[in-house]
Formats: structure tokens, C-alpha cells, sequence
């Protein structure tokens, strides 16, 4: 079923996408020809350093954009927002996701709760532009967003057509500056949204294609990114597999992967890129018999060729192990006693989880995790 070219699927990007170094150039124009007078931007501290990149002149900033962002952290930038016609995201993918809910939610008194699941948003009323720095969440071409719940530590996913960036930029050049060990993590992060999409049961041969195409640009150039940050076609290379994974997450969305990434953010405030990686080689090997061949193609691109669940797990330690990451969970300050409840919190996120390509038990998950560890 996976498989079947005729089984509908809807595909949503942003009306203009201008990619490439010096592509931010376009965003004042832009700007200016759609009459927008009171632009405001979303980013996070270190974004909120150099909004003079964006050409816009003095502007309104939210910098305060945490890892993780939580719904206090959300509340706080619509408040900051307001009086906004134009809604700039500028960052991450946490700097993103609350662009998008900001652009939603401002003036309109409403709360997250008000529009969280799929579809629940107002119509839009101001303007927003996506522009990241880091090549890892996709973010900028996507129509969800996520926050974390303080209290229950559970993620919120809101979905909307209308959370749909007016204009994508990916200008390469602003991911210059990205550590090392953040560009190998994010890097990672952009790989597991296509190989989870690719391999799970909402398979599409539309998104299929995008999923083997940012695979191998992460094969193909993210070691080189790590070891030489400012080598501009890898880095422009990684942008466009973020790009592409956000492309893969609309319609497919992740899997296991992400629903056993999402603790470690949540309750141990790990960055989502390390989280992702450190999870990605145990989930690619535990659904390799179930997802044979495109385990194999992944495998392939990423330098090791495919075998047993071993065989698969080990080759994909040995790839972001390469990239200089830790790969083990205690290294990143994860206490062992958690592993019992993240996996029950893991298991309980059923929108990933029930399509990932196997069924996996509170047990082998918590198992997963041990390996990890």
C-alpha cells in the first residue's frame, strides 16, 4: 500500500522559495512590494544578534526563543508580537515553529489550546516569512509546530494550512557559523526526517523521492560540513536535505524515531538534533526487517552496506560516530532510572507511532534506549 502511485496524497510548500547563498537579498523587496509595514521578528538569542542580516532596517525582535520552547515561551512572543503585519521566523526549528504559531495567534486573543491538533487554526492575518540557519528541522516548508506542555512535559503538535510560510528562504550562507558538533547533529536530524518518511507505512512514492534525495545529499556532504564549516557548497548541500525532509514531514510526518527522541527534549532539555541522532541508528536497525530494501538504500547512501539488525545499528553508530557525536545517552546527562518512563512516554505518542513501519512494545522501546545508553 506504501507503494501505490494511485493513493491521493496533498502536497503543500510555500508559494516562493528562493534557495542559495545570497538569496537573503530578496527579503527587503519582498517586503516592501506586499506594502508590509511593521515587520516582527521570532528568533532565538543568538538569531537576535544579527537581524541586521535580514535588511529590514530597526525592527521589532521576540530573542528569547529556547531549545524546546514551551507554551510560556510561546505566550511571551505573541504578547511581544503585537500590532505585527508581518511575522518573521528566524533561526531554528524552534525559532520556526513558533513563527508559525505566533502569525496565527497574534491579535486574535485566542490560546494554544484553542487551535492545537490538525486544522484548527484561524485564517491568518498578517504575513509570514521563514528563514532558518541551521540545515536541520525543515521547518521553513512545513505547516506544524510543536511545544512542549510544562506541566505534562508532552509535545503539542498544531497543524495548519495556514501556518504555511508565505515565502521560504534558505540562504546557506547563514549556516556558516553553525559549530561543528551542531552542524553534524542537525545534519542527522534533516536525514531521519527522510529515512523515517521513507519507511513509514504513509510511504508515498511522491515523498519517496525527496526522502532518497536528502539522504544521499547527507551522505554526500555532511562530513564535510563538520570538518570544514565554511565550505559553502556542503553547507548548501545540507540546506537542501533539511528542505527536503520538510517536504517529507507534511504529508508522511516521522516515526519511531522521533517519538523516542522527543523525552529527551522534553525531560532532559537535549537539543532536537542531538536527540535524533542518538536515537536514529537503533530505530533504522529495529525496523530493518520491516522496511528491507529502503533500509538497504538508506544504508547505501550513508557509506555501509545493509545486513542484519546488528550489522545495521553498527553502521549507523559508525557514520555519526564519525561526525565526531557521542553516541551514547549517559554522555548527554540522561540518568539511567528514566529510561522505564520515557519509554512509556515514547509509546504513548501514537500519532508517530502507529506508523512506524513495526509495532514496537513499551518493553522494546525501554530496550532501545538501554542499547543507546
Amino acid at each position: 500500500m506504501a507503494d501505490d502511485l494511485t493513493r491521493p496524497i496533498t502536497l503543500l510548500r510555500p508559494a516562493a522559495v528562493h534557495f542559495g547563498e545570497g538569496s537573503l537579498a530578496r527579503l527587503p523587496e519582498w517586503v516592501a512590494a506586499r506594502g508590509f509595514r511593521a515587520p516582527f521578528v521570532i528568533a532565538d538569542a543568538v538569531n537576535a544578534q544579527r537581524l541586521d542580516r535580514l535588511g529590514l532596517g530597526s525592527v521589532g525582535c521576540f530573542g528569547t526563543v529556547v531549545p524546546e520552547p514551551d507554551t510560556a515561551n510561546l505566550q511571551a512572543a505573541v504578547a511581544a508580537a503585537e500590532g505585527a503585519d508581518l511575522i518573521v521566523g528566524f533561526g531554528g526549528g524552534s525559532a520556526m515553529d513558533l513563527a508559525k504559531l505566533v502569525a496565527v495567534l497574534v491579535g486574535t486573543g485566542l490560546a494554544l489550546s484553542d487551535i492545537s491538533g490538525p486544522g484548527r487554526a484561524p485564517a491568518r492575518r498578517v504575513g509570514l516569512v521563514q528563514v532558518p540557519t541551521t540545515a536541520g528541522t525543515g521547518s521553513e516548508v512545513g505547516t506544524r509546530a510543536l511545544v512542549t506542555d510544562p506541566a505534562s512535559l508532552a509535545k503539542i503538535a498544531t497543524e495548519s494550512a495556514e501556518m504555511l510560510a508565505d515565502m521560504a528562504i534558505v540562504d546557506p550562507a547563514l549556516t556558516l557559523s553553525v559549530p561543528p558538533a551542531v552542524t553534524a547533529a542537525t545534519g542527522v536530524d534533516a536525514m531521519a526526517h527522510c529515512a523515517e518518511a521513507l519507511t513509514s507505512k504513509r510511504a508515498h512514492p511522491l515523498v519517496d523521492a525527496y526522502a532518497l534525495e536528502g539522504i544521499a545529499l547527507v551522505g554526500r556532504f555532511l562530513r564535510r560540513a563538520v570538518e570544514d564549516g565554511q565550505d559553502v557548497e556542503a553547507r548548501a548541500g545540507l540546506s537542501l536535505a533539511a528542505f527536503y525532509g520538510g517536504i517529507c514531514l507534511g504529508p508522511v510526518n516521522t516515526t519511531a524515531g522521533h517519538a523516542l527522541s522527543y523525552p529527551l527534549g522534553t525531560r532532559h532539555k537535549l537539543p532536537h538534533g542531538i536527540a535524533n541522532a542518538l536515537i536514529f541508528p537503533h530505530v533504522l536497525a529495529a525496523n530493518a526487517s520491516a522496511a528491507p530494501e529502503k533500509t538497504a538504500r538508506i544504508c547505501e547512501a550513508l557509506g555501509f552496506a545493509a545486513g542484519a539488525e546488528e550489522t545495521v545499528r553498527a553502521g549507523a553508530l559508525a557514520f555519526c560516530a564519525g561526525l565526531g557525536l557521542d553516541m551514547r545517552l549517559r554522555a548527554h546527562g540522561v540518568p539511567s532510572e528514566d529510561l522505564p518512563v520515557m519509554a512509556t512516554e515514547a509509546h504513548g505518542i501514537r500519532r508517530l507511532l502507529d506508523w512506524n513501519p513495526r509495532d514496537l512494545s513499551v518493553a522494546e522501546i525501554e530496550a532501545i534506549y538501554r542499547r543507546a545508553y
